[in-house]
C-alpha cells in the first residue's frame, strides 16, 4: 500500500496506434524504413500512452509494449542465432474445437507474427534497441508515477522460438539465460522494476508439454525457473516480479494445468511480485489456493482483477470484492491489484477493443478505491464471496 492506498498495475502491452502496428509489421517484414521517423512515432506513442494511463488511475505503468511485435517473439532482433521459421505454438485445448481454433489461430496479428527458430550460437547483439526503449520510457513518465519494464523469460523464448542448433532443451534454456542477462541487467540499471513475462510456466501445459504428465511437467517448469533464477541472480529480488497466465486468448482452457498443482515452483522463482490470471472463468475460483499453501513473508501477489479477454468492464464493487479475497489471505500491504494478461500480446490482436480496455483500467482503479474505503472501515474485512 502506498498513503492508505492499495496500488494498481496491468501486465505490460496496452491497445497500438494502427500507425505504431503497421510500423511494426512493416519491419518485421524486412521493409526499408526511415530509422529516425520510427523512433518520433513511438516518442509520441509512448509518452500518449503513459498520459492515459496515469489518467486512469493506474500506479505502475509501463510504455505498452508499443515498440515490440509481441511480448516473447521480439527478442529475434536483438539475439543472433534466429532465422528461418518455426511453427506457431498451437493449444491443445483448441484441438477438440477446429473451427474454431481456425478463427483464433487465423487472426492476422499471429499469421503475420515471424518467429524464428534457432539455427545457430546465441548472444546479446543489439544493446541499442532496449537501450532507446529505456529512454523513450523514462522521458515519457517524466517521474510521474512508478515504472515498469517487461522482458521475456528464457523459458517462453523456447516457447515461441524453436531450438534447432542446441543438444537439448536444457542447453538452450541455459545459453537463452546467459543472453538476456543483458537486457534484465538493464531494465534493472535504468532503475525500473523488471517484470520478466512467464506465461510458459503455466501454458505450456496445453501447448509445448500438452503430451507430458503432471510429474514429467513439473519437472520442466522447475528446469524453467532454475534458468530464470540464474539470469536475475545480480538483481534484487524487491526489484523484479514474473507474470505467470495460461494463454491470453478466449478459448475453451479445459486443457489448463491446475494452479495448486504449480503454485509451488512458481514461489521458488527469485522476483519477490507475482502476477497471475485470477480473474478469468476457468480460473477465478483459484483464488483459494492461496489460502490453502504457506506463501514466504517476501512475496508480493499482483492478482488479475480484470479478465483481458473479454468486453465486459467488470464493476468496481467486483474489483474490490476480488481484491480483498487475497488482503484476507497476505494483508494489504502484499497485494497490488492487476490484470489477467496484456490488452494486445500481439500488435493489432485487440481481443478486448482498445476503448474498453481503458474502461477496464479506469475501472481497476476504481475498484482498488472502493477497496481502500473497504479497509479504512474494517482493516481485515472477512468477505463472504458467494460468485467470480
Amino acid at each position: 500500500m502506498a498513503n492508505d492506498r492499495i496500488l494498481t498495475t496491468h501486465t505490460g502491452s496496452l491497445p497500438r496506434p494502427e500507425a505504431v502496428v503497421r510500423m511494426l509489421s512493416e519491419r518485421d517484414e524486412g521493409s526499408e524504413q526511415d530509422v529516425a521517423a520510427n523512433e518520433a512515432l513511438l516518442v509520441r506513442a509512448v509518452g500518449e500512452c503513459v498520459d492515459r494511463q496515469i489518467a486512469a488511475g493506474i500506479d505502475i505503468v509501463s510504455d505498452g509494449e508499443l515498440g515490440k511485435p509481441s511480448y516473447a517473439t521480439y527478442v529475434k532482433d536483438r539475439l543472433t542465432g534466429f532465422s528461418g521459421e518455426s511453427d506457431f505454438p498451437r493449444p491443445a485445448d483448441l484441438a477438440r474445437y477446429p473451427d474454431y481454433a481456425r478463427v483464433v489461430l487465423g487472426h492476422s496479428a499471429i499469421t503475420s507474427l515471424k518467429t524464428p527458430a534457432c539455427n545457430g550460437p546465441i548472444a546479446y547483439r543489439d544493446r541499442y534497441a532496449i537501450t532507446q526503449e529505456l529512454s523513450r520510457f523514462r522521458d515519457a513518465l517524466r517521474g510521474r508515477a512508478r515504472g515498469f519494464v517487461t522482458a521475456a523469460s528464457p523459458g517462453v523464448i523456447a516457447l515461441y522460438l524453436k531450438n534447432r542448433h542446441y543438444r537439448s532443451h536444457e542447453s538452450y534454456l541455459d545459453i537463452l539465460s546467459h543472453a538476456m542477462k543483458a537486457e534484465y541487467r538493464a531494465v534493472h540499471d535504468a532503475g525500473f522494476v523488471l517484470q520478466l513475462d512467464c506465461p510458459d510456466l503455466a501454458m505450456s501445459g496445453h501447448m509445448q508439454y500438452a503430451g507430458l504428465s503432471l510429474k514429467e511437467f513439473r519437472k520442466t517448469l522447475a528446469q524453467g525457473v532454475e534458468a530464470l533464477n540464474h539470469a536475475v541472480a545480480d538483481i534484487p529480488p524487491e526489484r523484479m516480479r514474473i507474470h505467470v497466465c495460461w494463454g491470453n486468448y478466449s478459448g475453451p482452457h479445459d486443457r489448463d494445468v491446475e494452479l495448486k498443482d504449480i503454485v509451488d515452483i512458481l514461489l521458488s522463482a527469485r522476483p519477490r511480485g507475482i502476477s497471475f490470471a485470477a480473474a478469468n472463468p476457468r480460473h477465478a475460483h483459484e483464488w483459494a489456493v492461496w489460502q490453502q499453501i504457506h506463501i514466504p513473508e517476501d512475496k508480493v501477489l499482483i492478482p488479475g482483477v480484470i479478465d483481458s479477454t473479454t468486453n465486459f468492464v467488470e464493476h468496481p464493487a467486483l474489483i474490490s470484492e476480488r481484491i480483498l479475497r487475497f488482503v484476507n489471505i497476505v494483508g494489504a500491504d502484499r497485494v497490488i491489484a492487476g490484470t489477467d494478461c496484456g490488452f494486445s500480446t500481439f500488435a493489432g490482436m485487440n481481443v478486448v477493443h482498445p476503448s474498453i480496455a481503458w474502461a477496464k483500467l479506469e475501472a481497476l482503479a476504481q475498484g482498488a478505491e472502493v477497496a481502500r474505503r473497504a479497509l479504512r472501515t474494517a482493516p481485515r474485512p472477512q468477505i463472504v464471496v458467494a460468485h467470480s
